[in-house]
């Protein structure tokens, strides 16, 4: 028997109706509704960052206010994007035990009709896992996963056309010259619709693609609606939390831009891994070599989204010698985080890169 999925086609909506529209319905959803597929592309273009990420770390604040860029934050991993008008939003919300258990199955489940659209219109895309989407050695769109509310859910877009120069721009980066590289290797790196066509199709014709693709993929019997009045308030209600300091900026966090040995036995300092995964990024205060504040963010997908804060908690006080993945690795499995891509193993170096100098300074003297 099919799964009967809702289609809701919103077309061109406002910025933060671009990112409220998963949240909101993923957060009306039911245990009983039927899956939701939405699409929809902004009005105008912005940056957003993944949810655990620092947006002071991440993004050009200033730049993007004088080019009149908004920055949101989305409660889905990842990292920071350039998003803007030509891009096609698809956003798949299922209630949770209709959806696959693992984050892995959850992009293998859902990026297959994504594939089988592009392979359509003439575009050998291909997943590379984790979660992006190739086509040869270039990148022409990512995915990614989060469970909000008692939904899950599974966000990507179709790249029309993709503005590097700008993307370069919005970036934290520790110099112009590195920017210049960036640049190059985006130009390089990313590949669109256009460029393995030569053009855009019209947007009816991409649309009705996908959703024959979604039909057979995910065996579902599509319906075209809208929203229900109860989604419609929560997507409002998101929209206005989208725009709040609060929500950016995640009060508590604090940036640390090098080590700092503060007194005896006590250091701050900042640590970064690149993971399968993603990118760790870990800011540590240790006490005699003990773990007294951490922070951790980065581009990676955590599941369940409270996962991070979770895990900080369970590991603050633990010894940052010896074997340490060894005592990490029970903490990640009983907290039952879904972290692909990220083993106590990255975690663990992370933590070392941030404590790190203080072990440098102790060798030294």
């Amino acid at each position: 028997m099919s799964t009967v999925l809702r289609v809701l086609d919103l077309g061109t909506v406002s910025v933060a109706r671009s990112q409220a529209v998963y949240h909101g319905i993923a957060e009306a959803m039911r245990a009983d509704d039927d899956p939701v597929l939405s699409l929809v592309s902004p009005d105008a273009p912005y940056v957003c960052i993944g949810m655990h990420q620092d947006v002071a770390a991440e993004v050009d604040e200033d730049y993007c206010r004088e080019a009149g860029l908004p920055i949101l934050r989305r409660q889905v991993g990842g990292g920071a994007v350039y998003l803007d008008q030509n891009q096609l939003f698809f956003h798949f919300i299922s209630p949770r035990e209709k959806a696959p258990r693992r984050v892995t199955d959850i992009y293998a489940f859902h990026v297959a009709p994504v594939l089988a659209t592009y392979q359509s219109l003439g575009i050998p895309a291909r997943l590379r896992p984790i979660n992006d989407i190739h086509v040869d050695d270039r990148k022409i769109g990512g995915t990614g996963a989060a469970q909000i509310g008692d939904a899950t859910v599974f966000v990507g877009s179709f790249m029309l056309d993709f503005d590097t120069v700008t993307m370069a721009r919005c970036l934290k980066v520790p110099s112009e010259k590195f920017r210049d590289k960036l640049r190059s290797t985006l130009q390089d790196y990313i590949t669109t619709i256009r460029r393995e066509l030569g053009a855009v199709p019209p947007r009816d014709t991409l649309t009705s693609l996908f959703r024959q693709h979604v039909a057979r993929h995910c065996d579902a019997e599509l319906r075209s609606d809208d929203l229900r009045p109860d989604e419609r308030a929560a997507v409002v209600a998101w929209e206005q939390k989208l725009q709040t300091s609060d929500w950016l900026r995640q009060p508590g966090t604090r940036r640390v831009p090098e080590g700092i040995k503060i007194t005896g036995g006590l250091h701050l300092g900042e640590g970064i891994h690149k993971a399968p995964g993603g990118l760790l990024r870990v800011r540590l205060l240790s006490r005699d070599d003990r773990i007294a504040d951490l922070h951790i963010s980065g581009d990676f997908t955590c599941m369940p989204v409270s996962g991070i804060a979770a895990l900080t908690d369970a590991l603050m006080g633990m010894d940052l010698g010896g074997d340490l993945p060894a005592r990490i690795d029970p903490l990640m499995t009983s907290l039952a985080l879904d972290m692909p891509g990220v083993t106590a193993q990255d975690l663990a170096t992370a933590l070392h890169n941030a404590h790190r100098p203080v072990d440098e300074r102790a060798r030294a003297g």
